[in-house]
């Protein structure tokens, strides 16, 4: 087993497969790093694959205290795992909370990244919703110390953004249950407590999202209403950013809907390869509606 080792200690459980330039998978709070499966079948034949479990998320070390969790670390984690495998620069790709550490990865080691795909992004971003989602952090911390995480799948996988994953793939829907199931509930209400709750909301990094320049594919699910606008202020903001919606789709979008998942970021990363990726043109963003009236 391969573990890359963080500058405070933890080891963190990484999987390399494929040959190529560099992807990196950044599993969302519900997953691990077998959540990529259906990408790494397709991506490995043409990158080399670099999938990883964050701290707190079986194989990788589960830190006891909630205070060596953050979204700053979470962010240094994916650098780490990315040292570890000799990676200087690399496609990566994330989905919730690991799209929320992509995105701060564009902003902190932008020369790390050749591209960011920052998908399902956006729970408690709203800021009149901040105050909702952090006490709804607590209370899942709460469920899964108080009572485990079987009871607390048991809710949250049945949650208005999963159920379209259990309708459209009823067996794909339960293998990713019953290894959501077998995390840490310390590691798991740590993360609730010191990543979720403490992020701060994606309407607060405006001036900076507005400078940065690294190519980004912002994707959502249409059925995914808490990450809507937010992916829609994500294309605004940023100048080289580009937003899809799939149709019908919930929050578990790699799962739910892998075909039109891996071909979309197969095209986006194949422009950017390429060298074609554009930056917005200005003209785009005038206050005209036609452009008949300056």
């Amino acid at each position: 087993m391969a573990y890359a080792v963080t500058d405070d200690g933890v080891k963190l459980y990484y999987e390399v497969t494929g040959s190529g330039p560099d992807m990196v998978f950044v599993h969302e709070f519900g997953g691990d790093y077998r959540s990529w499966e259906p990408q790494l079948r397709f991506f490995a034949r043409r990158y080399r694959c670099i999938t990883y479990s964050a701290r707190g998320f079986p194989p990788s070390d589960i830190p006891e205290d909630s205070a060596a969790y953050s979204q700053a670390r979470a962010v240094r984690d994916i650098v780490a795992v990315m040292d570890a495998v000799g990676s200087q620069k690399a496609h990566v790709v994330g989905l919730s909370m690991g799209g929320f550490a992509t995105l701060h990865l564009g902003l902190d080691f932008p020369e790390r990244a050749l591209s960011l795909v920052v998908a399902g992004c956006g729970y408690g971003a709203e800021l009149a919703k901040r105050d909702q989602f952090r006490e709804e952090s607590v209370v899942s911390a709460g469920i899964m110390r108080e009572q485990g995480m079987a009871a607390f799948v048991a809710a949250y996988s049945k949650g208005p953004t999963r159920v379209q994953f259990e309708n459209k793939d009823p067996r794909g829907f339960e293998e990713f249950r019953q290894q959501f199931e077998e995390h840490s509930a310390l590691g798991s209400s740590n993360t609730q407590l010191g990543v979720q709750r403490e992020r701060p909301s994606l309407y607060d990094l405006r001036d900076r999202l507005a400078k940065m320049h690294v190519p980004t594919l912002v994707m959502n699910g249409d059925e995914d209403w808490p990450c809507l606008l937010p992916g829609l202020m994500l294309k605004e903001t940023i100048p080289s950013a580009a937003l899809l919606v799939l149709p019908n789709v919930g929050h578990t979008i790699n799962l739910e809907a892998p075909d039109a998942f891996n071909s979309a970021v197969l095209d986006f990363v194949t422009w950017v390869d390429c060298g074609r990726w554009p930056t917005r043109d200005p003209r785009a963003m005038a206050k005209s509606i036609t452009g008949m009236v300056k």
